[in-house]
């Protein structure tokens, strides 16, 4: 009779187990390691490969893209992280990561190009004209005077 028992009690709690709707708790911050390791992917693809931003900054060797896409994404990690508060749903947050991830690439790319946009002006040779107290003969200036006729 008491197995009888406990096999309804247990088919009772099985039942009010399956009508009872799960709760999940969904966390979007902080992100698991695999999803920082495909931000961390995506900007030395990002860095390295030709793309629009590569156009305008040129790219990056692939060790030095990942080394510096690492670095990225570590200090983006580190300034979303100091932003979180209790009441965050993780949404906030994650947008916060994605601005400074964003923020970061475009501010390394810039300081990277910089430096080499200056040594390049620097080795072109002055484009200024020449001076005007010194005769050239590039400029086709001779020192002589010609007349121009027009027609009345």
């Amino acid at each position: 009779m008491a197995e009888i028992d406990s096999a309804q009690s247990q088919e009772t709690v099985s039942q009010e187990t399956q009508n009872k709707p799960m709760i999940t708790s969904f966390s979007i911050w902080p992100p698991t390691q695999r999803t920082r390791d495909a931000v961390i992917n995506r900007l030395i693809e990002s860095l390295s490969t030709p793309s629009i931003l590569s156009k305008r900054y040129g790219t990056l060797p692939q060790d030095e893209a990942s080394e510096t896409a690492r670095l990225i994404e570590e200090e983006a990690f580190v300034a979303a992280g100091s932003t979180a508060t209790d009441a965050d749903d993780g949404i906030e947050i994650l947008q916060v990561y994605s601005k400074e991830i964003s923020k970061r690439m475009i501010d390394t790319v810039k300081s990277r190009s910089a430096p080499a946009a200056a040594s390049e002006s620097e080795s072109k040779p002055s484009e200024l004209p020449a001076d005007a107290s010194e005769p050239s003969s590039a400029s086709g200036l001779t020192g002589e005077v010609s007349s121009v006729e027009t027609e009345p």
